[in-house]
This record gives structure tokens, sequence and C-alpha cells, in this order.
């Protein structure tokens, strides 16, 4: 296996490896080059898999990196093994080995040591001098630690004894003994010193990172990505670009196909399969208003709960084709799905139809929406959009970049906080029920808190969806390697008025779909 060979970036990166980007765009692009990383093990809270942190360690190439839950991106890059990877800075190697000859740990000579960066290298030849750094001590007892010396963006690890430390020494006194002169691990992230950047390590807002400088593709049209839906019911939904002020509105039963590919640029796929194993469902949602109200006489079989019609299967790779596009937008045979793989949702584009009723209480103002525009008969526009999670776990899991969205009518939950992404489902459930009133009670069902009973969606059983409710076939139709074969393929779908909400067994939101 070769090493892997990259230029140290300090508050910016390693290499292609860029703080800010996105799981889905660094596991791609990880996973577009085994020969180089053989091995990727993401690491993850089963309990909290959208707030807890997410890890993916590199063992043969001695490299962690970390990712906060709800945005998902890149936050701190760590190097845990300088002798499996190649790291220069300036065109100055990090790490120099002396002809093959290994010396001693404790070597003065700068750069001789092959475990890793000595202190004289690092501050004297590579980086210079810097303010003086923290002691961490072990916590467990024992009289060893860890020095701190930071950079503006980056720092490395010493092993130091607690005894050894003094806070009256400086820098270059402290680590002139030979027990502490190789760094042990060396961490990258944004901020400037380690210190001061650990309070706020997950949550501080990073610069936008373009695609580009990730994944080479075969257009140059990259527009900002979408960073929050807001979804106000009555099919009207915001798109937010979070680096900008604004806002794209997707207008259920009116936006056309060239509205997408004018605002988002062309999808990463088109996929044109057409499910029909809901039908036997409409006459069940005709009685029972906890979904649809009227998806029973809107004469639609799939209006209930096809929560995803991509994330398993790409049905064509034609999405940069214009002429595609175009087709897509004046055939009333193409209804398909436009994916969206790297902003995190998929639009489903249909033949007009009535998008569902705006939540009780909303005012004209909160809802400036009309009927739906007059549109050629054979004119397709977009119905549907299918939000995707991307839950570490999940059976679909890295299939789609995470899309953040909140549900604007429900307002703030009390402290300040919006029903979202992160919420656990039980929390969305009982105000979507507080919400939505009588509407989301049977006729038979006389108890408020009763709750609905879920439709079991299995991913895993290819065609045979038995007296489960699966939408499409297993990954492994599309042909795609998954991350973790070990993903979950059964979840939950719970429908409301105008949502369907595909929910995991720990309780959290893996898609919604908005219709």
């Amino acid at each position: 296996m070769s090493l892997f060979s990259a230029q140290l970036q300090p508050g910016r990166g390693l290499g292609f490896l860029l703080l800010g980007a996105t799981l889905h765009d660094v596991l791609t692009r990880l996973k577009a080059e085994p020969q180089l990383f053989p091995q990727l093990i993401v690491v993850h809270s089963p309990e909290n898999p959208v707030t807890e942190p997410i890890c993916i360690a590199l063992r043969k190439n001695g490299i962690r990196l970390r990712f906060d839950g709800p945005e998902q991106r890149l936050r701190l890059i760590e190097i845990v093994d300088f002798t499996m990877n190649h790291i220069t800075f300036k065109d100055r190697d990090l790490v120099r080995p002396s002809n093959g000859v290994a010396s001693s740990p404790g070597s003065p000579v700068p750069g001789e040591s092959p475990a890793g960066p000595t202190f004289r290298h690092i501050y004297h030849r590579l980086l210079g001098p810097t303010y003086g750094g923290e002691f961490i001590p072990s916590g467990n007892g024992e009289d060893q630690g860890l020095y701190v010396l930071s950079y503006p963006g980056v720092a490395f690890n010493f092993p130091l004894a607690a005894s050894a430390y003094s806070p009256d020494k400086d820098v270059v006194s402290l680590l002139s003994s030979p027990s502490s002169q190789v760094a042990q691990s060396m961490a990258i992230f944004s901020g400037n010193s380690w210190a001061e950047a650990r309070p706020t390590l997950w949550t501080e807002t990073l610069p936008s990172v373009k695609v580009t400088s990730l994944l080479p593709r075969s257009k140059d049209v990259y527009p900002d990505e979408v960073s929050l839906v807001r979804l106000h019911g009555g099919g009207r939904i915001e798109l937010f670009r979070k680096w900008t002020n604004n806002a794209f509105v997707i207008n259920l039963g009116e936006t056309t196909p060239q509205d997408l590919v004018r605002e988002l640029g062309p999808p990463s796929a088109i996929y044109r399969k057409n499910d029909q194993r809901l039908v036997i469902h409409r006459l069940r949602t005709a009685s029972n208003t906890r979904s649809r109200p009227s998806a029973g006489s809107s004469g639609r079989p799939d209006d209930l709960t096809d929560t995803d019609h991509s994330s398993m299967n790409t049905g064509s790779e034609d999405s940069d084709d214009e002429a595609a596009v175009e087709d897509a937008g004046n055939n009333a045979f193409g209804e398909c799905f436009y994916n969206y793989f790297y902003l995190g949702f998929d639009v489903l584009l249909s033949t007009p139809v009535t998008p569902s009723p705006p939540p009780p209480g909303q005012t004209a103002e909160e809802s400036p929406r009309g009927e739906i525009k007059a549109h050629s008969p054979d004119r397709l526009v977009v119905t549907k959009l299918v939000l995707h999670g991307n839950v570490p776990g999940s059976y679909e899991f890295n299939r789609h970049r995470r899309c953040r969205w909140e549900i604007g009518y429900l307002g703030d939950t009390g402290d300040g906080t919006p029903v979202n992404s992160e919420s656990p489902f039980e929390h969305i459930e009982d105000r979507m029920t507080e919400k939505w009133g009588k509407l989301m009670i049977p006729k038979h069902d006389e108890s408020p808190q009763q709750r609905q009973r879920g439709m079991v969606l299995n991913r895993g059983w290819g065609d045979s969806p038995g007296s489960s409710c699966e939408l499409l076939g297993g990954w492994e139709d599309s042909g795609a390697r998954r991350v973790d074969a070990s993903g979950d393929s059964t979840s939950t779908l719970y429908g409301f008025p105008g949502l369907v909400f595909e929910v995991l067994k720990n309780g959290f939101v893996n898609a919604v779909t908005v219709f």
C-alpha cells in the first residue's frame, strides 16, 4: 500500500481533506481510492447518531476524521501515526527518515526520528516559534500527560511527565528533555489555538467548501449548497443557502424542472421508476386522516408514503444532459425523480396535483399561495420532495448528503429550538398532533393521546415486500458499495398531512417526504 501524501494547510485541511467538507463528500472521495484507503471505519453513537460527533478512522493511514452530528461537517483532522503517511508543509517534510537508519527517539538532530516530528524540527525549522502551550494531565493518577504545542490551526501533542511540568518554564526548556521530543499526534482545526478552539469545535460556523475542491464533475455549474430546508405547509418550501441571505422557494404544483435547474443546477441523476405497491393504501388514507386527508381523491397511488425513490437506485446517469432535462419538463410520461445527492434531497416531477392543505391557523399572509398555476396538461412540475438525513447506521447511509430541515409552522419548542431534523420523532409527533388537532385522531378513537401505528419499511427484501411496506429494492440494486454492511434495513413510516417521516429504531428521523 502506498503512503497517503498530502500538504499540511493549518486551519484549512490536509490535502483534499478540507475542514468544513461534508461527511458524504469525504466518504465518497475516500471510497473512490480503495488502494490508498483500504479500511474505512465509521464510529458513531447508536443512541444519538444525529447529535453526537461522528468519526472516520483510517487505521491503515494513521488518520482520524471527526465530524459534528447535526451538519456532518469535518471539524477535526488527527494524525495518530506519522509512519503511515507522508505530510509536507511548504515543501518541507514533517517527518524525515534518516536514510533508513532509525535513531533514538530523543535524538537532538532535527527530523532524524522516523517515529514522528521532533520538537526542534517543528519549532526551529518547520513552523517557527509560538506561544507557550498547555499541559493536559492523564486524569488516571499516573505521572504522565500531554503537552500541547499549539499554532493557529494546528497543534502537536508531546508526552510529558507531570512531575517535569512547570508553568514557569518556557516552552523551549520544557521540551528539551529527551523523553518529550517526538510528537505523539497532530491535530488540524479551525482557530487561533487548540485551547481557544475546543469550546466551539463542534458548533463554529465554517466557511463554504465548494464541491469542486473535492469531487470534480463534468459540468462547471456549482451553486452554493442548500444548508436548511424550511417547511411552511400548504406545499410551500424554502431552501436556504447558509453563506448568503438567499432562499429558493419551491411551490408544489407550480415549480418547474427549469426552475430547479436554474437555481440548483442539474441533478446528479434522474430516476424514472414508478412504484405502485402502495396503491392499496389509498382507501385507508381516505378513511383515516392521520395521513394526507386528500390523498384518496388525488388519483395518485404513490402520494402516501413513497419516501425514497432514489436512495437505493439510480435509474439513469443523464442528469447533466440538458436535453434530458428539457424532455422531462415537457413529457407527461416522463414522471421522474431528480436526484440531488450532493444537496441531500430528491424531487418528484409529475403532472400538477393540489398540494396538502396549509396547517390550521395559518393566514393568507403566512402562506401566500393561490390555486395551482395553469400549466399545459402535459407539463411536469414539482409535486413532492424527499429530504434525506444520512443517519449513520441506516441502510442507505452515504447515498445522500445530510439535509437539515425544520417545520416552520410549528414554531419554537419553548427553549428557542425549532422542531427540526435533530428532534426525536416522539417530540415531533407530539407537536404535529397538537398542531393538527382532531385531524390527527381517528373517528373511532376518543383518546387524543393515542399514538398512530407506523408502517414497517424494509429496504433489504428486494421485490418481496410481503406484509411490510418496502418501496424500492435494496441498496445492491444500484450496484453501489456501502461503507457499513451492518446497516439496519428496517424503519417505520408515520404519515401526517403533507408529511411522511421515516423513523429508525433509535427514534430519529431518517427521511421526510413533503407533498
